[in-house]
């Protein structure tokens, strides 16, 4: 029986075991809070800060929500990205992507404060975590490695194969499967659009992370028997719905969960664990920032 990985329920029981922690914090004067900075029209965008705003208010952590006209200069951005750098009261800082065109993203990531990158993605962070001291790992690839301990899956000397190389997720996810700790030790491969025989790297996988962004590529006739399969990818297609589409996976479903042993579904997979674990480095960043011993779940 294949067992389907509930991130919503992972996502909730980690959500709950934070709270305690936000409420050590605000007991010693300093509640976590998160500031998130939209600068884009785009309804997904939208709709996601949305629910990270209702996940802060869920646990307790403040939410601090800035929207910029995306129409506006760019040196508004980076106007408010050093304020709230400056700002004691703001303990992680949250650019929502994608900017406007006439901003350069790579230069949005470095101007925000390391300490306060809970999204993991400024250079020195990443550099932290591919040396193997991670300070804040990124949401994403963390949200799946609990998923895949939620699943008792044991990485360590595992054949994994990544298929996707983002910044994201996929070089990150990487990272985390091959370090010498708990959730790594595996044997890892990177798959992408210039792989040749992806089929067959993906059957002689124990786990597989789908994270391409091209709807279900992988179907179940490029799953070992018994795989781990952790899908990332959520598109829109058309379909005869009352909305016009359909959210899927870059797996084909259907198919992929004859022989997986456990799979994500979509939606309610990986995506609930992104949020999550946005929370969970905002509390340890608060933590840090205050020299405080937090216990994180």
């Amino acid at each position: 029986m294949t067992e389907i990985i509930d991130g919503n329920a992972v996502a909730q029981s980690i959500r709950d075991d934070l709270v305690a922690s936000i409420d050590r914090l605000a007991d010693a004067g300093h509640r976590p809070s998160l500031a998130t900075v939209l600068m884009s029209e785009d309804p997904a965008s939208e709709t996601y800060v949305s629910m990270k705003q209702d996940d802060c208010e869920e646990v307790g952590i403040e939410a601090i929500d800035i929207d910029i006209d995306p129409d506006a200069d760019a040196a508004e951005l980076y106007d408010t990205i050093e304020d709230l750098n400056a700002d004691e009261d703001v303990n992680g800082i949250l650019v929502q992507m994608p900017v406007p065109d006439h901003v350069e993203d790579r230069s949005v990531l470095r101007a925000i404060d390391p300490m306060k990158d809970v999204d993991g993605f400024h250079p020195e962070n990443v550099g932290r975590l591919v040396a193997g001291d991670a300070r804040y790992k990124p949401c994403t690839p963390h949200g799946i490695q609990k998923l895949i301990e939620s699943a008792g899956v044991d990485t360590e000397g595992k054949d994994a194969v990544v298929v996707g190389r983002s910044d994201i997720v996929g070089k990150p996810m990487a990272n985390l499967l091959i370090q010498k700790a708990p959730g790594g030790n595996a044997t890892t491969t990177v798959c992408h659009s210039r792989t040749e025989n992806l089929a067959e790297r993906t059957r002689n996988a124990d786990i597989i992370v789908a994270a391409a962004g091209v709807p279900e590529m992988i179907d179940g006739e490029m799953i070992g028997e018994g795989a781990t399969v952790i899908d990332v990818g959520i598109n829109r297609v058309d379909a005869d719905t009352e909305k016009g589409y359909e959210l899927v996976g870059d797996v084909e479903y259907e198919s992929a969960k004859e022989v997986a042993g456990a799979i994500t579904p979509v939606p309610g997979g990986v995506g609930p664990m992104t949020r999550a674990m946005l929370l969970y480095n905002t509390v340890k960043a608060t933590g840090l920032q205050h020299d405080i011993d937090v216990d994180l779940p």
